[in-house]
C-alpha cells in the first residue's frame, strides 16, 4: 500500500541511470468493466521544465525510492492520453466528493494505490486530515498518527469503486441509488447543497425530482433559494413553486427579478399562482405576507365522525392539520379545535360542542414581531389570520413567526409538530 503523495516528487531516471526529472503526476485509465482506475502512464517534469508523459510499460518499478525506466530518454515515445484517462493529482486531489451516506461534502486529500496482478490501481480515496499531513511532506508523522489513532479507521477512506467521476476539472460523487437520495431528509439534502459550488449544486439538483427540490429549497434562506434556481429552466422552477408551501414560494419569488417572477407565476397552475400573488400583495413582514394558505376547515353543522371523513377526503398530505378551523358559509372564523379534540370526541358530537369559540387570531397587517409574541404567549403552533370581518385568509406557523427572533439555521431545526 502506498499513497500518491508519497510518489510525487520522486526522481525518475532512464536505463542508464541518467536523471530525467521528477514524478509530477500519474495517469490512470478508467474502464467500465474495471472498478478501479489502472495507472497507464507517468508524468515527469523534466530538468528543462517541460512535462513528458511516459507509458507505464516503460517503468521498471513505481513503488520504490526512485523510479527507473526500461529505456533511454531518446528512445521514449511520449504517451498520448486517451479520452477516458485521468490525471490523478491534477483531476482528483483536492476535489470534493458528495458523501450521501455521511450527508456531507468531503475533500480528496490523498489517494491510496495498490498492486493488483502486476498493475497499480487506485484503491481508496483518503478524506482524512492525515492525508493533508502526508502531503505536507510529514510522512513519518502521518504514519505514526494513523497507526496510533483509534479514530483513524475505515471511515476515513472511500473505495474508488463507490466513486463516480464527473467531467474532468469538476467534482466527483459517490455512486448512490436514487432511492438512497430519496431516503434523505430535506434538511440533510440542504446541508449537502450548502457546501457545494454553483456547478456542483446544479448537477446535484438535476438528480432530484420536483418534490425533493421543493422540500430542499424550503430548508434554506430565500436568497440562497434564488441562487439555486437561477440557471434552472422556468418550466421546472414553476413546477417546484407549485410543490412549495405558498408562503415559501412567495418568499422565493420576491428574491427573483420582477420580470422572471411574473413569468413564473404565469407558468404556474392558476390556483397556486393566485395563492402566491395574494401573499405577495402584503408587506413581507406582515401576517398577510408570511402566512400560508394551506390549512383545513370544517363547517359547523357536522359531527366528529363526519369531520374525520371530510378531512380524509379533502386534506392534502402536506397541509397543516394540527389545528382544524371551523368557518361558516361566508368564510367567517367561528371556532377551532385540535386533532386530539377531534379524536377524543364521541362520533355523534357536533364540532360546535367541542370547538373553542374564543379563537386567538391576528390581523392581515399585524407585524411579525407581534405575531411571534402572540404565539409565544398562548403557546400556539399556528395562529389564524383574519380580516376586519373575521374572515379567515391563512395561518402563520410557529417557524415563520419566529423567523426574525431566532436565526433560520436554528429555526429550521424546530420540530414540525404542526404538520
Amino acid at each position: 500500500m502506498v499513497y500518491l503523495s508519497e510518489l510525487i516528487g520522486k526522481v525518475v531516471s532512464d536505463i542508464d541511470g541518467k536523471r530525467i526529472g521528477h514524478l509530477k503526476d500519474l495517469v490512470a485509465s478508467i474502464k467500465h468493466d474495471i472498478p478501479h482506475p489502472v495507472v497507464v502512464a507517468i508524468v515527469v517534469k523534466q530538468r528543462n521544465g517541460k512535462d513528458l508523459i511516459i507509458s507505464y510499460s516503460n517503468v521498471v518499478v513505481l513503488i520504490a525510492p526512485a523510479v527507473p525506466l526500461k529505456t533511454s530518454l531518446q528512445e521514449i515515445e511520449p504517451y498520448q492520453p486517451a479520452e477516458n484517462d485521468l490525471f490523478l493529482q491534477e483531476d482528483v486531489l483536492d476535489k470534493q466528493i458528495i458523501d450521501i451516506n455521511g450527508t456531507r461534502v468531503v475533500r480528496v486529500n490523498d489517494l491510496e494505490l495498490a498492486r493488483v496482478k502486476g498493475s497499480i490501481v487506485v484503491s481508496n480515496v483518503d478524506i482524512s486530515g492525515v492525508g493533508i499531513i502526508r502531503r505536507l511532506g510529514l510522512k513519518k508523522i502521518a504514519r505514526r498518527i494513523s497507526s496510533r489513532s483509534q479514530n483513524y479507521t475505515s471511515s476515513n477512506f472511500i473505495s474508488w469503486s463507490d466513486m463516480e467521476l464527473l467531467q474532468r476539472g469538476q467534482s466527483m460523487r459517490l455512486k448512490v441509488p436514487g432511492d438512497k437520495i430519496a431516503d434523505l431528509h430535506p434538511a440533510e439534502l440542504a446541508d449537502i447543497i450548502s457546501e457545494m459550488d454553483r456547478a456542483q449544486s446544479d448537477e446535484f439538483l438535476e438528480k432530484l425530482d420536483v418534490k425533493q427540490i421543493a422540500d430542499t429549497l424550503e430548508e434554506v434562506e430565500p436568497d440562497f433559494q434564488a441562487s439555486l434556481v437561477e440557471s434552472m429552466p422556468d418550466e421546472k422552477v414553476a413546477d417546484v413553486l407549485e410543490e412549495m408551501a405558498p408562503d415559501e414560494a412567495a418568499d422565493l419569488l420576491a428574491e427573483l427579478p420582477k420580470d422572471r417572477s411574473e413569468d413564473l407565476l404565469d407558468l404556474m397552475e392558476e390556483e397556486d399562482a393566485e395563492d402566491v400573488r395574494k401573499l405577495l400583495a402584503y408587506p413581507e413582514d406582515a401576517a398577510g405576507g408570511i402566512m400560508t394558505t394551506e390549512f383545513v376547515t370544517i363547517p359547523p353543522d357536522v359531527t366528529a365522525e363526519q369531520a374525520i371523513s371530510i378531512l380524509r377526503e379533502t386534506a392534502e398530505e402536506d397541509e397543516t392539520i394540527f389545528y382544524v378551523y371551523v368557518i361558516d358559509s361566508e368564510n367567517h372564523l367561528i371556532g377551532v379545535f385540535s386533532l386530539s379534540d377531534l379524536i377524543l370526541a364521541k362520533p355523534e358530537t357536533l364540532v360546535t360542542d367541542f370547538m373553542n369559540d374564543r379563537v386567538v387570531s391576528v390581523d392581515l397587517m399585524d407585524s411579525q414581531d407581534n405575531i411571534a409574541q402572540i404565539i409565544s404567549k398562548y403557546n400556539l403552533l399556528a395562529v389564524p389570520v383574519v380580516d376586519d370581518q373575521q374572515k379567515l385568509h391563512g395561518i402563520v406557523t410557529l417557524d415563520d413567526a419566529l423567523d426574525k427572533i431566532i436565526p433560520t439555521a436554528w429555526k429550521k431545526r424546530l420540530p414540525r409538530f404542526y404538520h
